[in-house]
């Protein structure tokens, strides 16, 4: 299928990591013949995920973002479009979590307060700041990133789970309110990856954890990051013109609502 994604230009955060999530949907989309802009505040694996896109053939740029900075932000979107010309696709994919784990009733303000200002925040700015180009153009799309922890009760009343849970509610709100611009929003919640995401727990139990989870699910599979990616460009084509507000889980079948 021709997802007709050449020409367009997609910002992706959270592109530094060599084997996460965000690199993967810059190769995935850079594939299909978009441009793309790699933004992390971490400008040095930002600029060599760019780098691999480019060695695909496609125009990449690396970019410097925090994106908890809401004036940081604006700035760099600035810049990114007087590079590039036009932001047609936004994918919110930075994110993370303070505390893995961490008990709710010694859990920290602090902890909380980071959580919502990366996952939730950082997603709100990023938004504010692409979305008048949008409207301006008459066409865009924003794909948020959830996880299934925002709709598992067992993950208990974590700050990450709630920041995670609270994108879902913007990504609705904004696809209602923008959709009449042609402005498609929609949410990706991905199962367990075997990212960095996990890199403060040894292997072996991380390899147990993802051992128990696979079992659990319809599939007897885990996801890889290039599952996710191509979800990403799916929601990023006009294949998907008339999906708005959703929520795709890509996690062999754990979550089922």
């Amino acid at each position: 299928m021709d997802f007709g994604l050449k020409g367009k230009v997609a910002l992706v955060t959270g592109t530094a990591s060599q084997v996460g999530i965000g690199k993967a949907i810059c190769l995935t989309l850079a594939k299909e013949g978009c441009e793309i802009i790699s933004a992390d505040i971490n400008l040095e694996g930002a600029n060599q995920t760019a780098d691999a896109a480019k060695a695909l053939g496609c125009r990449a740029i690396g970019l410097k973002i925090d994106v908890t900075d809401s004036s940081q932000v604006e700035q760099s979107v600035k810049n990114a479009l007087r590079e590039m010309g036009k932001i047609d696709i936004l994918v919110n994919n930075a994110g993370g979590y303070s505390k893995l784990g961490e008990d709710f009733l010694v859990s920290k303000k602090e902890s909380w307060e980071k959580d919502i200002a990366l996952n939730l925040y950082g997603t709100m700015n990023c938004c504010k700041s692409i979305l008048p180009f949008m409207l301006e153009h008459k066409y865009g799309k924003i794909i948020n990133f959830s996880s299934i922890v925002a709709k598992l009760s067992i993950a208990g009343p974590s700050s990450y789970a709630a920041s995670k849970a609270a994108v879902l509610a913007i990504t609705r709100g904004l696809a209602t309110q923008y959709g009449p611009s042609n402005i498609n929003v929609n949410a990706i919640a991905p199962g367990m990856l075997k990212t960095n995401f996990y890199a403060a727990l040894p292997g072996e139990v991380v390899t147990q954890i993802f051992s128990e989870v696979a079992a659990m699910t319809p599939l007897r599979r885990d996801q890889t990051v290039e599952d996710i990616a191509n979800t990403v460009a799916f929601l990023a084509s006009d294949v998907s013109k008339n999906i708005t507000g959703q929520c795709i889980q890509v996690d062999s079948g754990l979550v089922m609502q």
